[in-house]
């Protein structure tokens, strides 16, 4: 089964804690549970709503955060994307490695807005 995982990021990769203010997005796609492909793409500037529209358009079938409003994770459901909130900071492919094959834990998200 063929996705592709967004996941917000800092500069040098790592999980961004703010989905909605982060510098980039690591999108993985996978093949099988494979990471075939690995893409840094700037988001358009911040704007309520704007970016799981935007990230939907890219063909993201699940998003890995750590936190983020209860508007955009309604955003995201709408548009059949698959959101997991409270992910560890770690580097993007490392993060996908531990969500694919249940090593990692997603804890609270602690965004309140």
């Amino acid at each position: 089964m063929r996705k592709k995982i967004a996941i917000p990021v800092d500069q040098n990769h790592i999980l961004d804690g703010h989905f909605g203010h982060c510098q980039y997005f690591s999108l993985l796609t996978l093949d099988d549970q494979q990471i075939v492909e690995e893409e840094t793409v700037t988001p358009p500037p911040h704007e309520p709503g704007l970016l799981p529209k935007w990230l939907a358009q890219q063909g993201v079938t699940d998003v890995l955060a750590g936190g983020m409003g209860q508007k955009a994770i309604e955003i995201f459901k709408y548009n059949d994307v698959n959101v997991f909130v409270g992910a560890p900071k770690l580097p993007a492919r490392e993060l996908t490695k531990g969500f694919l094959d249940g090593t990692i834990s997603f804890t609270t998200n602690y965004c309140d807005h």
